[in-house]
């Protein structure tokens, strides 16, 4: 035990899916015991980040293409991105459990990997930190480690007050504006994203109030906004061919961001992963946002 809560220490610090249904013999009965623990399918980055904080990476048959940390993730064997999944790519590694969220799909292939006997929990996607102690408690409960999880829990829970406490003393709420340029043409986060939850979050106003989701970014709605900083993945940074194309846009001298050049760009999965590492993510977004207007 003292060496599993040195390992989820460790990682914490270093934050700061017919017929071949039947041919798999028509399905896994999941039973949790302890001559054979549960064979798990993460999907999603956050979710394969607890696993490993649990100390349950030996149970971990498979992930999606989002589950890039910690980096021992990279070499788990992959179903795919977590929104198009197929069956047979996830009952091919034989899981008793997959464990994903909300976003996970397409449904059907869910209920098709369901219908081979395998469990199959989904976590509510709502960006809050509610959502994150879902995310451990699944985890724990479907891995057979409720214990550790719910001391993993604990010291999340402790660093979630800490980090709050320090943005509730800032006396300025920058306005924020986070563009997603992974691929195709670029877009704004308007309200009910991931971005919009960790602005707010992070001490900062969502310079687009007007609509919900996203949408193509256009010289109008940068002038609109006025959006004192600018937001992006470093995935979304290079994307684009690097910072300095970024700020070559026409788009961008519109704004007020355009003067300082501030612009704060964070690994994807770091900024919008909503897992363990989120209250780490909050903490640098809060510390950059205010530099880039120092």
């Amino acid at each position: 035990m003292a060496v599993q809560d040195g390992r989820r220490r460790q990682l914490l610090r270093g934050a700061l899916a017919a017929p071949w249904l039947s041919a798999l013999g028509g399905g896994a009965a999941w039973a949790a015991t302890p001559a054979r623990p549960p064979r798990i399918v993460s999907l999603g980055g956050a979710l394969t980040e607890v696993v490993y904080l649990l100390g349950a990476q030996g149970q971990l048959v498979g992930t999606d293409t989002t589950s890039l940390f910690p980096e021992a993730a990279l070499k788990t064997a992959k179903v795919g991105y977590m929104r198009q999944l197929s069956a047979e790519g996830l009952l091919s590694l034989k899981p008793d459990a997959v464990v994903g969220t909300t976003e996970a799909g397409p449904p059907v292939v869910l209920d098709q990997v369901r219908s081979a006997g395998v469990r199959v929990e989904l976590v509510q996607a709502d960006h809050t930190w509610d959502e994150v102690r879902r995310k451990v408690s699944t985890v724990g409960r479907v891995a057979g480690r409720e214990r550790e999880a719910q001391a993993l829990q604990a010291e999340l829970d402790a660093q979630w007050a800490a980090v709050n406490k320090v943005v509730a003393t800032a006396t300025r709420r920058p306005r924020a504006l986070f563009i997603l340029s992974h691929g195709g043409s670029p877009m704004v986060a308007g309200t009910g994203t991931a971005a919009d939850a960790l602005i707010r979050f992070a001490g900062g106003t969502n310079a687009i109030t007007q609509f919900a989701g996203y949408r193509p970014l256009t010289a109008e709605a940068m002038a609109s906004a006025a959006p004192e900083v600018l937001l992006n993945s470093t995935q979304g940074i290079e994307a684009l061919g690097g910072e300095a194309a970024f700020w070559q846009r026409p788009e961008l001298a519109l704004t007020p961001a355009f003067r300082r050049k501030a612009l704060v760009a964070m690994e994807a999965s770091h900024l919008l992963g909503f897992g363990p590492r989120l209250p780490g993510a909050v903490r640098e977004l809060h510390t950059r946002m205010l530099a880039a207007l120092a």
